[in-house]
């Protein structure tokens, strides 16, 4: 039994969708299990459990009887204490295998404060004795569809200079672990996962004016320019656009540039953000 904590978000939403394709047996743990259950359908194979991961006991309840866990929960500043409370009662039902979805960087002294827990929170998974896998994607190219209102207005707002960014799908990021949890020889591994191109913000809007066919003009701002946008315009919370600003910061602290981890693992290439891009061109072109 393979169980998914986070099966609402993104990349575990696309897990769980993998696996049913693939008819592996399944179960989902969310806090809204109701929600979740109408998002995929009630005639879903799928094992749809109730947890909060903030109650160890409920956890217990719901790992009981797996024997791998996928554990991707949303940025937040409880993160590292729900993440560890799920590898706790994992590691007390016996479960034999995790995979972590963590974040580039994770490091004990990484310029991005959630990249500094992600660590804590790998370090601890290393302490107990379960099969470790860690997936370090880059960032997703959902994230982008947060920007289409802009777009469709014509501009693309950052702080990243010219900063080369590595995007990646999350279809990508949940087809190489259902490959993790279906091929033993992958586990234990720690994987860093990009797209097959790094972009910079101007070439992403120039990529966006070519197929929307509108030009798109990128507005770099200040570190604390983009910050009180995020806040204001986007009405982010404080520690969320502070997390978004270090993340394009350290884009330009260190530049970076794609690998073929994701098409070594899934014999394919990986999705290209010209694709994604022509996928979700009605949002981008649609003005709001």
């Amino acid at each position: 039994m393979i169980t998914i904590m986070g099966a609402t978000g993104a990349t575990g939403g696309a897990l769980l969708r993998q696996l049913v394709a693939l008819d592996v047996p399944c179960r989902a743990v969310s806090r809204t299990p109701d929600t979740l259950r109408a998002a995929i359908g009630v005639e879903t194979p799928v094992e749809i459990v109730g947890a909060d991961a903030a109650d160890p006991r409920a956890l217990r309840a719901a790992f009981t009887g797996s024997t791998q866990l996928f554990l991707a929960m949303a940025n937040s500043p409880r993160q590292v204490e729900l993440e560890i409370n799920a590898i706790d009662a994992a590691a007390a039902c016996g479960v034999r295998h995790v995979i972590k979805l963590s974040a580039p960087a994770a490091e004990p002294d990484s310029p991005v404060a959630i990249s500094r827990g992600h660590w804590r929170v790998e370090a601890h998974l290393a302490t107990t004795g379960m099969v470790a896998t860690v997936l370090r994607p880059y960032a997703f190219m959902q994230k982008l569809l947060l920007n289409a209102p802009a777009v469709a207005e014509g501009v693309l707002i950052g702080a990243m200079r010219d900063a080369p960014c590595n995007y990646i799908d999350v279809r990508d990021i949940a087809d190489v672990a259902a490959e993790t949890l279906l091929h033993p020889g992958l586990a234990g591994a720690t994987y860093a996962l990009t797209g097959p191109q790094a972009f910079s913000y101007p070439a992403l809007a120039r990529l966006l004016g070519e197929l929307t066919g509108r030009p798109v003009s990128y507005i770099d701002l200040s570190p604390n320019d983009f910050h009180s946008h995020l806040v204001r315009t986007a009405h982010m919370p404080n520690w969320l656009a502070s997390h978004v600003v270090e993340i394009q910061q350290m884009a330009i602290e260190r530049p970076e540039s794609p690998n073929n981890t994701v098409e070594t693992i899934l014999g394919r290439p990986a999705r290209t953000l010209d694709a994604f891009v022509r996928e979700h061109l009605s949002m981008f072109a649609r003005i709001t």
